[in-house]
Parts: C-alpha cells; structure tokens; sequence
C-alpha cells in the first residue's frame, strides 16, 4: 500500500513551452504547467468544460527529455508525487506552491 501514498497520475496539455534550468553542477530542472480538462452537463443540460492547471517539475534525465522533446501543446501522461513548499519574492513577501514531482513522464499523441 505505501506505493499508493501521495502519487499523482495525470494526462494533459502542456501550456507552455518548459522553462530549463541548469545549475551550477550541471543538473537540469525543467518547470512546465498541464492542463487537464473534464467535460459535464450542468442542470440546463449544456455542456461544460471545467479546465484545471498543474504546475510540474522534473529534474534530472527527465528534464533533459523534457527539453529535446516537449513543446507547448504535446499531450503528456505525467506520473509523480504532490510537494509543498515555500519561497520569499524579492519584495520579502513569502509565497506557497503547489507542485507535481516528476517522475515518469509519457510523450502521447502524435
């Protein structure tokens, strides 16, 4: 059952092209968003598409893939753990986000 804790498995739309960055000993971080999306019938009977953004990081080989082969648009399965975490923004002000771990990744589509 522990293989079931705090696993994430999503099928989306990259939004944007991933941003990469490298560090300073030479590991890769790639940031991107997917979108999925969940179609339904409200009480009038029209249809309605309800989309929800998630924030996705990958480190590693997983961000070298994501850097030669994803693009804004590409369908992708991701596979990962739900973190939290906290920052300070230049101004002092702290912020919280949400984010998907990565660790598959599965290119779909064409």
């Amino acid at each position: 059952m522990n293989s079931l804790r705090n696993k994430v498995q999503l099928i989306g739309n990259l939004g944007n092209d991933p941003e990469i960055i490298t560090l300073e000993n030479g590991t890769k971080l790639a940031k991107f968003s997917i979108a999925t999306n969940e179609s339904y019938k409200n009480a009038k009977g029209e249809r309605v598409t309800d989309t929800q953004w998630h924030n996705i990081v990958a480190w590693g080989k997983l961000a070298e893939i994501t850097e030669d082969f994803l693009s804004k648009g590409k369908e992708v399965m991701i596979e990962g753990k739900l973190t939290s975490r906290s920052y300070e923004t230049n101004e002092g002000e702290k912020r919280y986000t949400t984010e998907i771990k990565c660790n598959e990744l599965l290119m779909l589509g064409k």
